[in-house]
C-alpha cells in the first residue's frame, strides 16, 4: 500500500531526504510510511509483526550517506511500535533502476537479494520502501524473504507512482 502518490510536494521530499541528504525529512516521510502500515501494529498469532527496509545497495548507500529506506523504516517503527529489522541485503550487484523500463528492472533485481533466515520460521514481516515504481524491487525483496523461511504478511511504501496500482502480486496484495 502507498500511502500517497509519488508526485509534487512529496516526490521533493523523498528526493531531498534520499539524494541530498536532508535527514530532517525522515520523520514526517516515515510518519507517511506508518500510516501505509498501520496493519503491522496486530502480531500475527503470538509473534509480533516486523518491519523489514528494501536495503540501499552499498554503492548508493556510501555515496549518499545513509541507507534512506533503513531510516525512513525506523521512523515508521518508532511511530507505530514496531521493531525494524534489516533482514535484507544485496547479493550481486544491479543496475541503477531509475531509467530502466519495468521489463529490465524485473530483469535487473531477479534473484539479487539475500534474506537471512528469521528466528522463528514463517516470522512475519512487513516489508517497506520509499518509493514504488514498477514494483520489482519490492516483489525480488519479498520473495527473497519468502524463501528464507519469513512470512510476508504486507509491503508498503511512502508514495507510489501510481498509487492505484497495488503490490507484490506473489503476496496475494497485486
Amino acid at each position: 500500500m502507498a500511502a500517497t502518490r509519488y508526485a509534487g510536494p512529496v516526490r521533493s521530499a523523498v528526493a531531498s531526504h534520499k539524494e541530498h541528504g536532508h535527514l530532517s525529512l525522515a520523520l514526517p516521510l516515515g510518519r507517511l510510511l506508518a500510516a501505509a502500515t498501520l496493519p503491522a501494529q496486530r502480531p500475527i498469532g503470538q509473534v509480533p509483526v516486523v518491519l523489514v527496509p528494501v536495503p540501499s545497495t552499498r554503492a548508493a548507500s556510501r555515496s549518499r550517506g545513509h541507507d534512506h529506506a533503513r531510516r525512513l523504516a525506523r521512523a515508521a517503527g518508532s511511530t507505530i511500535g514496531v521493531r525494524v529489522e534489516p533482514a535484507l541485503q544485496w547479493g550481486r550487484g544491479v543496475q541503477d533502476q531509475a531509467r530502466l523500463s519495468a521489463l529490465r528492472r524485473l530483469e535487473n533485481v531477479h534473484g539479487a537479494m539475500l534474506a537471512k533466515r528469521p528466528a522463528v520460521p514463517g516470522a512475519p514481516v512487513w516489508l517497506v520502501d520509499d518509493v514504488m515504481t514498477t514494483g520489482a524491487t519490492l516483489d525480488e525483496g519479498a520473495r527473497s524473504l519468502d524463501a528464507a523461511g519469513w512470512r510476508v504478511v504486507g509491503l508498503s511504501v511512502v508514495a507510489g507512482v501510481d498509487a492505484r496500482r497495488a503490490l507484490a502480486p506473489h503476496v496475494g496484495l497485486r
